[in-house]
C-alpha cells in the first residue's frame, strides 16, 4: 500500500501548496487524482517520487509511506529502487537518444532485470519495438508518451505515477493510452493517475480523489464520482451553467474533511 498521510508542502519556504492531503493507492489498483490546474496534483506526485527539492519544495507536515515504512525523506533514486516511478507531464524524454537508449536509461536502478523489462515494454508498445533505433525527438506525440511510460516501467515498479498522460493527444491516441494503462495495471502495477480528462481517468480507476486549492475535497469509488452531479458539473463539464463557481461553493455538497 502506498499512502499519503496529512501531507503539507511549502515551496520556497513561503508558499503553502498542499494543506493536509491524504490518499491511498492499494497494490494493483488504479486511483485517479482529479482537480483543476493549480490544485496541487503534480505536487502530490513530486512529493511521492522525491522530486520536491528540485523545485524548492519541502514537506512540512505529515508523511508518505510504502507498506507503512516512511519514504518522504528518501532521495529520488531510493524511491525508484523501492518500487515507485513517475512519468512527468510533458514526457521529458531524451530527444537526442534513440528509443532503445531512452529505455535503457530507465533501467539504471534495476539493470539485472533489463532484458526481461525490455521484452515487457516492447510487448506493451509494439510501435516502439519497430522503432528501436529511431531518434526519440522525431517520434510523434503519442509515441513519445508511450516511450516515457515504457522508460518508467524499465525499473519494474510496483506503483506508477502518471501526470497528465493524455495531454495534447488526439482522441484516438487518448484511447490507446487509456488501454495501455489498463494493461499495465493488469500486469500487477498499481497506478496513481493525475489526469485532466476526468471521464477517461474515472472510467478505468477503482477509486478517485478530487483536489481543490491544495486539499482533498472529495473521495469516493470511481463509479460514484462518475455519477455525482457536482463532479459531473465541475470536472466532467456536464450540466454546469455558471463556470465561474468554485466546487466549494455548492451549498448542498457536504465535504468529507480529510486533513488536520
Amino acid at each position: 500500500m502506498l499512502a499519503v498521510n496529512n501531507l503539507e508542502v511549502v515551496y520556497n519556504d513561503v508558499i503553502l501548496v498542499l494543506r493536509g492531503v491524504s490518499l491511498e493507492v492499494p497494490d494493483g489498483q488504479i486511483v485517479a487524482l482529479l482537480g483543476a490546474n493549480g490544485a496541487g496534483k503534480t505536487t502530490v506526485l513530486r512529493s511521492i517520487s522525491g522530486l520536491l527539492d528540485v523545485h524548492s519544495g519541502d514537506v512540512t507536515k505529515g508523511g508518505i509511506t510504502l507498506d507503512d515504512a516512511p519514504i518522504e525523506k528518501l532521495p529520488a533514486s531510493k524511491i525508484v529502487e523501492s518500487g515507485i516511478t513517475q512519468v512527468m507531464e510533458g514526457r521529458r524524454i531524451f530527444a537526442e537518444f534513440t528509443v532503445d537508449e531512452n529505455l535503457r536509461v530507465g533501467a539504471h536502478t534495476n539493470r539485472s532485470a533489463m532484458p526481461d523489462n525490455l521484452d515487457r515494454v516492447y510487448g506493451l508498445f509494439p510501435v516502439l519495438a519497430g522503432r528501436r533505433k529511431a531518434v526519440a525527438g522525431y517520434l510523434s506525440g503519442g509515441e513519445q508518451q508511450m516511450l516515457a511510460m515504457g522508460r518508467a516501467l524499465m525499473s519494474g515498479p510496483r506503483f506508477l505515477l502518471l501526470d497528465e498522460p493524455s495531454l495534447g493527444l488526439a482522441p484516438l491516441l487518448v484511447a490507446q493510452i487509456r488501454d495501455l494503462i489498463v494493461e499495465i495495471n493488469a500486469q500487477g502495477t498499481g497506478v496513481l493517475l493525475v489526469e485532466q480528462n476526468a471521464t477517461m481517468a474515472l472510467s478505468i480507476a477503482s477509486h478517485g480523489y478530487v483536489m481543490e486549492t491544495g486539499k482533498v475535497v472529495m473521495d469516493k469509488p470511481a463509479t460514484e464520482l462518475l455519477a455525482d452531479d457536482d463532479v459531473r458539473e465541475f470536472y466532467l463539464g456536464l450540466g454546469g451553467e455558471d463556470e465561474s463557481k468554485s466546487f466549494r461553493d455548492i451549498k448542498h455538497y457536504r465535504r468529507r474533511k480529510r486533513w488536520g
